[in-house]
Protein backbone atom coordinates (compact mmCIF):
# COMPACT_ATOMS: atom_id res chain seq x y z
CA UNK A 1 0.00 0.00 0.00
CA UNK A 2 3.18 2.89 1.25
CA UNK A 3 4.75 2.06 -2.35
CA UNK A 4 1.97 2.25 -4.26
CA UNK A 5 1.06 5.46 -2.19
CA UNK A 6 4.47 6.51 -3.07
CA UNK A 7 5.00 5.26 -6.82
CA UNK A 8 1.56 7.24 -7.31
CA UNK A 9 2.84 10.90 -5.94
CA UNK A 10 6.07 10.25 -8.15
CA UNK A 11 4.24 10.16 -11.66
CA UNK A 12 1.98 13.06 -10.15
CA UNK A 13 5.29 14.95 -10.08
CA UNK A 14 7.54 13.48 -12.12
CA UNK A 15 8.01 15.09 -15.54
CA UNK A 16 8.13 11.47 -16.91
CA UNK A 17 4.45 9.55 -17.59
CA UNK A 18 3.51 5.66 -17.17
CA UNK A 19 2.15 4.84 -20.65
CA UNK A 20 1.74 1.04 -20.31
CA UNK A 21 -0.24 -2.43 -20.86
CA UNK A 22 -1.53 -4.13 -17.90
CA UNK A 23 0.96 -6.08 -16.18
CA UNK A 24 0.89 -10.01 -16.41
CA UNK A 25 -0.93 -12.21 -14.32
CA UNK A 26 1.90 -14.81 -14.49
CA UNK A 27 5.33 -15.00 -14.18
CA UNK A 28 7.42 -13.24 -16.93
CA UNK A 29 10.90 -12.24 -17.69
CA UNK A 30 10.51 -8.00 -17.45
CA UNK A 31 13.38 -7.06 -20.47
CA UNK A 32 14.40 -3.00 -18.85
CA UNK A 33 15.71 -1.71 -22.38
CA UNK A 34 16.93 0.31 -23.22
CA UNK A 35 19.40 0.56 -20.21
CA UNK A 36 20.90 3.48 -20.49
CA UNK A 37 21.25 4.86 -16.87
CA UNK A 38 21.43 3.78 -13.33
CA UNK A 39 18.01 6.07 -13.16
CA UNK A 40 16.39 3.68 -14.86
CA UNK A 41 16.16 1.96 -11.52
CA UNK A 42 14.01 4.34 -9.94
CA UNK A 43 11.48 4.29 -13.33
CA UNK A 44 11.49 0.79 -12.97
CA UNK A 45 10.32 0.58 -8.94
CA UNK A 46 7.94 3.75 -9.96
CA UNK A 47 6.32 1.63 -12.80
CA UNK A 48 6.26 -1.57 -10.67
CA UNK A 49 4.68 -0.23 -7.54
CA UNK A 50 2.34 1.90 -9.15
CA UNK A 51 1.12 -1.17 -10.91
CA UNK A 52 1.29 -3.17 -7.64
CA UNK A 53 3.37 -5.40 -9.39
CA UNK A 54 6.33 -7.75 -7.06
CA UNK A 55 9.29 -7.52 -9.12
CA UNK A 56 12.80 -9.17 -8.67
CA UNK A 57 16.00 -8.28 -10.25
CA UNK A 58 19.26 -9.80 -10.49
CA UNK A 59 22.83 -8.22 -9.26
CA UNK A 60 26.48 -8.99 -8.58
CA UNK A 61 26.89 -10.49 -5.06
CA UNK A 62 28.91 -7.18 -4.58
CA UNK A 63 25.74 -5.17 -4.28
CA UNK A 64 24.45 -7.10 -1.21
CA UNK A 65 27.69 -6.50 0.79
CA UNK A 66 27.47 -5.30 4.29
CA UNK A 67 24.27 -2.96 5.38
CA UNK A 68 23.21 -3.14 1.19
CA UNK A 69 22.55 -6.55 1.52
CA UNK A 70 18.91 -6.11 3.47
CA UNK A 71 17.80 -2.89 1.31
CA UNK A 72 18.80 -4.54 -2.08
CA UNK A 73 16.48 -7.82 -0.86
CA UNK A 74 13.63 -5.71 0.22
CA UNK A 75 13.30 -3.51 -2.93
CA UNK A 76 13.41 -6.97 -4.61
CA UNK A 77 17.28 -7.96 -5.65
CA UNK A 78 18.67 -11.69 -6.17
CA UNK A 79 22.47 -11.70 -5.39
CA UNK A 80 24.25 -13.09 -8.62
CA UNK A 81 27.09 -15.37 -7.80
CA UNK A 82 29.40 -15.22 -10.92
CA UNK A 83 31.08 -18.54 -9.94
CA UNK A 84 27.47 -20.38 -9.95
CA UNK A 85 25.12 -18.17 -12.28
CA UNK A 86 22.84 -21.27 -12.71
CA UNK A 87 21.89 -21.21 -8.89
CA UNK A 88 19.87 -17.85 -10.01
CA UNK A 89 17.62 -19.43 -12.60
CA UNK A 90 17.04 -23.15 -10.22
CA UNK A 91 15.93 -20.12 -7.37
CA UNK A 92 13.63 -18.65 -9.73
CA UNK A 93 11.85 -21.94 -11.27
CA UNK A 94 11.46 -23.13 -7.27
CA UNK A 95 9.89 -19.69 -6.51
CA UNK A 96 7.92 -20.18 -9.92
CA UNK A 97 6.39 -23.82 -8.64
CA UNK A 98 6.11 -22.37 -5.22
CA UNK A 99 3.01 -19.95 -6.87
CA UNK A 100 5.00 -17.21 -6.70
CA UNK A 101 3.59 -14.81 -9.39
CA UNK A 102 6.62 -11.97 -10.14
CA UNK A 103 8.76 -9.91 -12.98
CA UNK A 104 11.96 -10.69 -13.19
CA UNK A 105 13.85 -8.02 -14.30
CA UNK A 106 16.70 -8.28 -16.79
CA UNK A 107 18.80 -5.67 -18.09
CA UNK A 108 20.21 -7.17 -21.29
CA UNK A 109 22.27 -4.21 -22.70
CA UNK A 110 23.91 -2.75 -19.56
CA UNK A 111 25.12 0.60 -19.44
CA UNK A 112 28.70 0.62 -19.98
CA UNK A 113 29.44 2.28 -23.50
CA UNK A 114 30.73 0.03 -26.43
CA UNK A 115 27.77 -2.73 -26.07
CA UNK A 116 27.61 -3.94 -29.14
CA UNK A 117 25.20 -6.96 -28.28
CA UNK A 118 22.96 -7.71 -25.97
CA UNK A 119 23.71 -10.58 -23.26
CA UNK A 120 21.40 -13.32 -24.26
CA UNK A 121 20.70 -14.46 -20.21
CA UNK A 122 17.34 -13.18 -20.51
CA UNK A 123 16.75 -15.29 -23.36
CA UNK A 124 17.82 -18.75 -22.41
CA UNK A 125 16.53 -17.44 -18.31
CA UNK A 126 12.70 -17.43 -20.21
CA UNK A 127 13.41 -20.66 -22.43
CA UNK A 128 14.48 -22.54 -19.44
CA UNK A 129 11.66 -21.39 -16.97
CA UNK A 130 9.24 -21.19 -19.64
CA UNK A 131 8.12 -18.10 -18.61
CA UNK A 132 6.98 -15.31 -21.28
CA UNK A 133 8.73 -11.82 -22.10
CA UNK A 134 7.18 -8.32 -21.04
CA UNK A 135 9.04 -5.74 -23.15
CA UNK A 136 9.37 -2.78 -20.39
CA UNK A 137 10.75 0.54 -21.59
CA UNK A 138 11.97 4.31 -20.85
CA UNK A 139 11.83 6.70 -24.12
CA UNK A 140 13.17 10.23 -22.92
CA UNK A 141 11.65 11.20 -27.00
CA UNK A 142 8.49 10.87 -25.28
CA UNK A 143 9.65 11.23 -21.81
CA UNK A 144 7.30 8.21 -21.31
CA UNK A 145 7.64 4.88 -19.32
CA UNK A 146 6.31 1.74 -18.87
CA UNK A 147 5.13 -1.97 -19.86
CA UNK A 148 4.77 -3.05 -23.13
CA UNK A 149 3.49 -6.45 -25.08
CA UNK A 150 3.96 -9.96 -22.96
CA UNK A 151 4.70 -12.88 -24.91
CA UNK A 152 6.21 -16.42 -25.53
CA UNK A 153 9.39 -16.61 -27.22
CA UNK A 154 9.55 -19.66 -29.48
CA UNK A 155 13.04 -20.49 -29.63
CA UNK A 156 13.88 -19.13 -33.01
CA UNK A 157 16.62 -16.77 -31.96
CA UNK A 158 16.38 -14.12 -34.95
CA UNK A 159 12.24 -14.73 -35.31
CA UNK A 160 11.76 -13.33 -31.65
CA UNK A 161 14.77 -11.04 -31.82
CA UNK A 162 13.20 -9.04 -34.59
CA UNK A 163 10.04 -8.70 -32.57
CA UNK A 164 12.06 -7.30 -29.92
CA UNK A 165 13.77 -4.80 -32.13
CA UNK A 166 10.29 -3.45 -33.72
CA UNK A 167 9.12 -2.73 -30.19
CA UNK A 168 12.41 -0.84 -29.41
CA UNK A 169 12.98 0.73 -32.52
CA UNK A 170 11.42 4.36 -31.36
CA UNK A 171 12.43 4.14 -27.78
CA UNK A 172 15.81 6.13 -26.57
CA UNK A 173 16.56 5.51 -23.61
CA UNK A 174 17.46 7.80 -20.53
CA UNK A 175 20.53 8.60 -22.14
CA UNK A 176 20.13 8.06 -26.21
CA UNK A 177 23.57 8.06 -27.50
CA UNK A 178 24.53 5.08 -25.20
CA UNK A 179 21.65 3.12 -26.82
CA UNK A 180 22.37 -0.35 -27.90
CA UNK A 181 20.50 -2.14 -30.62
CA UNK A 182 18.73 -5.12 -29.68
CA UNK A 183 20.94 -7.86 -30.92
CA UNK A 184 21.94 -11.38 -29.51
CA UNK A 185 25.52 -12.30 -31.18
CA UNK A 186 24.14 -15.88 -31.73
CA UNK A 187 21.99 -14.18 -34.36
CA UNK A 188 25.27 -12.80 -35.91
CA UNK A 189 26.77 -16.15 -35.30
CA UNK A 190 23.84 -17.99 -36.80
CA UNK A 191 24.08 -19.60 -33.46
CA UNK A 192 21.67 -20.94 -30.39
CA UNK A 193 20.75 -18.49 -27.82
CA UNK A 194 23.55 -20.69 -25.47
CA UNK A 195 26.29 -18.38 -24.39
CA UNK A 196 26.67 -14.35 -24.11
Amino acid sequence: MIRRLLARAYWRISPWHLDTEPSPGRPTVLIGAPHTSNWDFVLMLAIAWRMDMDVHWLGKSSLFRSWRGPLMRTLGGIPVDREDPGRVVDEVVARIDAGEVFGLVVTPDGTRSGNKYWKSGFYRIALRTGMPVTLGFVDRTTMSAGLGPTFPLTGDVPEDMERIRAFYAPKSGLRPAQRVEPRLREEDASGSAGSD
